[in-house]
Order: C-alpha cells, then sequence, then structure tokens
C-alpha cells in the first residue's frame, strides 16, 4: 500500500520559513517525479513544485520561484520543500505527490498518482 506523509507545517510569520517533507512508502520511489501543491480554502488546488525521478530537474509556480526549494534524499525516500520568506498569501494546506515512473513531473494535478493527507500551513501577516 503506497501512503505519503507529509509533515513539517505550522503558523510562521510573514517572511519565516519553514520546511515540509514527505516520507513515501509502497513504492519504488527513487523512480517517481513527486510534487507539492497547496489548496487554500474556496480556492482549487495548485502546482507549488516538482522534481523529476533523477532530482537533475525541478520546476516551480511563478509564484514561488526564488522562495521555495524542492528537493530529494532517495536513500530516504523522502521529498522536500524548503519556503523562505513566506507571506500570508502562502497560506494554504499542502499536499505531496507521485507522479509516474522515469518523469520529470507535471504542472496537472490529475496525472499525479499518489497523494498525501496534506499539512497545513498558515502565514500571519
Amino acid at each position: 500500500q503506497v501512503q505519503l506523509v507529509e509533515s513539517g507545517g505550522g503558523l510562521v510569520q510573514a517572511g519565516g520559513s519553514l520546511r515540509l517533507s514527505c516520507a513515501a512508502s509502497g513504492l519504488a520511489f527513487s523512480s517517481y517525479a513527486m510534487g507539492w501543491f497547496r489548496q487554500a480554502p474556496g480556492k482549487e488546488r495548485e502546482f507549488v513544485a516538482a522534481v523529476s525521478w533523477s532530482g537533475g530537474s525541478t520546476y516551480y509556480a511563478d509564484s514561488v520561484k526564488g522562495r521555495f526549494t524542492i528537493s530529494r534524499h532517495n536513500a530516504k525516500n523522502t521529498v522536500y520543500l524548503e519556503m523562505n520568506s513566506l507571506k500570508p498569501e502562502d497560506t494554504a494546506a499542502y499536499y505531496c505527490a507521485a507522479h509516474s515512473y522515469y518523469s520529470n513531473g507535471s504542472q496537472r494535478p490529475e496525472e499525479y498518482r499518489y497523494w498525501g493527507q496534506g499539512t497545513q500551513v498558515t502565514v500571519s501577516s
């Protein structure tokens, strides 16, 4: 059974930082592209960042480029999202997702095969 478990969310002041982790089990993690998405109340789920299966390519939404960094540690079956210079508009539930074998990932949530349960990030002004 595939499980993706996010952690690291919380309450932070604007300008602060958080590091999200997503621990994967039940799948060949090192062969999957991974992504982070977020969803604020009343809004659609939106793409945040993705990392290719090899870790050699990363992609970011324009809204987080230069502030967020996605990375993966295949030996630990974990993908990370380092978030700096946080803004109130970054407030959302953050989800990690697994895309498919040997891919670069995608900005389209419907293309992701497995999802975590989410972790809440709240940025106060």
